[in-house]
């Protein structure tokens, strides 16, 4: 949702190359119900919630902990948005229910084990192992709250809307002038005159207005304290006791800050990952799957970038984003071309190497071992330019491997979208 208001914010051109760096901050995502964990460790107003992973134990935690409740929430969870209007391949419409309490376990049962489909899921869905239990409140107003990082102001801007709900791109397109944005000074950090205009962004109505400003400072320094990269809230709601209440959050971490966040990062759900991510992490590669027809396998972000820039200027269409490095081995060479070949959309790859730090030679082995140990049923296009290139370029001659060759980056995104087209 956050992308949708900020599209503004964001200068990059349109191709390919631009969309990967919009979309793909390295980050971690966490479960809601992981994060309204967070969330109350550091002051923030959230719903009494217990996640569940089968339904024996929904029993259990209505009568422990829910034991007055007539009706419950119950959010099935997956890192991804749209739950509420998803469907569930048994044909469950939605994600998210309000039922009441003798209904909680035949739901969850539905729920569980099962797959989720939402506009950002994608036609495969993800599996849904934990469904989320939430006492029911009585809201009375909803808002949208999110701390981005701006790359206009270089530190944190919080984005406030006094109108909440699953229409907030639409809203924001059409109502503008609704959004308030508040930069934060990140060196100064949050002033209560930061907070003060979020709270009048939001248009807080019951709630005491100084409790609200304090909440506003408890998530901003839940963002910085932790490696945010975003945190979204949607809704942040007032409740019929005048509580300022975080209903519902997205949370991402930045993954550069896994070493001094080791606590936050050991929530990882790798089953809501796309697996070629999670086998490219353990091999130390950089690789963000796309939705093309060509692999890539390149050393250097902007080598890599640029690559999938031409590709698609040739009327092609990059399967991935897949940065080796500039330091590395045979045998993360040969990880990187069982990654793009495990992929079933990949119908060419392309191999684009300049070679300083990182070896045409070494290059040239992986490819050889890899076509040994991985059955390369698709064109292979390989240009090797700079450091050991001759070695590289006789390695693959006298491998007996049938590949094809190019001069530059040009020809061999031309031979690369010709190989897909035969």
């Amino acid at each position: 949702m956050v992308r949708g208001l900020l599209k503004h914010l964001t200068c990059r051109s349109l191709s390919i190359a631009g969309k990967w760096q919009q979309q793909q901050l390295r980050r971690l995502n966490i479960h809601e119900y992981q994060g309204a964990e967070l969330m109350s460790k550091y002051g923030i107003n959230v719903p009494k919630g217990v996640a569940v992973g089968s339904v024996d134990e929904v029993k259990k935690v209505i009568e422990s902990v829910f034991p007055n409740q007539s009706e419950l929430v119950v959010k099935s969870q997956v890192l991804a948005g749209g739950r509420g209007l998803g469907t569930f391949k048994n044909g469950l419409k939605g994600g998210v229910h309000i039922v009441k309490a003798d209904q909680v376990e035949e739901l969850a049962g539905k729920m569980l084990g099962q797959i989720l489909v939402t506009k950002q899921t994608g036609a495969e869905g993800k599996i849904v192992s934990k469904v989320y239990l939430c006492e029911k409140l009585s809201l009375v107003n909803e808002m949208y709250f999110a701390i981005t990082l701006d790359r206009k102001s270089s530190g944190p801007l919080i984005i406030a809307c006094a109108k909440g709900g699953t229409s907030i791109e639409d809203l924001a397109e059409k109502f503008p002038d609704m959004i308030v944005k508040v930069p934060i000074d990140v060196f100064k950090g949050i002033t209560d005159e930061d907070a003060a205009k979020v709270v009048d962004g939001l248009a807080v109505k019951g709630a005491d207005r100084n409790s609200s400003i304090e909440q506003v400072k408890k998530l901003y320094n839940l963002f910085c304290e932790t490696d945010c990269t975003l945190l979204e809230i949607n809704p942040l709601a007032e409740t019929a006791d005048n509580q300022l209440v975080a209903a519902d959050a997205k949370l991402n971490f930045d993954d550069n800050a896994a070493f001094r966040q080791k606590e936050i990062f050991a929530l990882r759900d790798p089953t809501q990952e796309d697996p070629r991510e999670v086998a490219a992490a353990k091999a130390d590669l950089n690789y963000i799957g796309l939705d093309g027809e060509i692999g890539c396998m390149v050393n250097g972000a902007g080598l890599a970038m640029s690559t999938m820039d031409i590709i698609k200027l040739h009327g092609g269409t990059p399967a991935n984003f897949l940065d080796v490095g500039g330091n590395a081995s045979e045998g993360q060479v040969v990880e990187a071309f069982k990654i793009l070949t495990s992929d079933d959309k990949v119908k060419a790859i392309l191999v684009n190497i300049f070679g300083g730090i990182m070896k045409c030679d070494v290059i040239a082995s992986g490819i050889v071992n890899a076509a040994k140990q991985v059955q390369l049923k698709v064109p292979v296009i390989v240009r090797l330019e700079g450091t050991n290139v001759d070695q590289g370029k006789r390695i693959l001659k006298e491998s007996g491997m049938t590949l094809i060759t190019a001069e530059d980056l040009d020809d061999a995104a031309k031979k690369a979208v010709e190989a897909i087209s035969k």
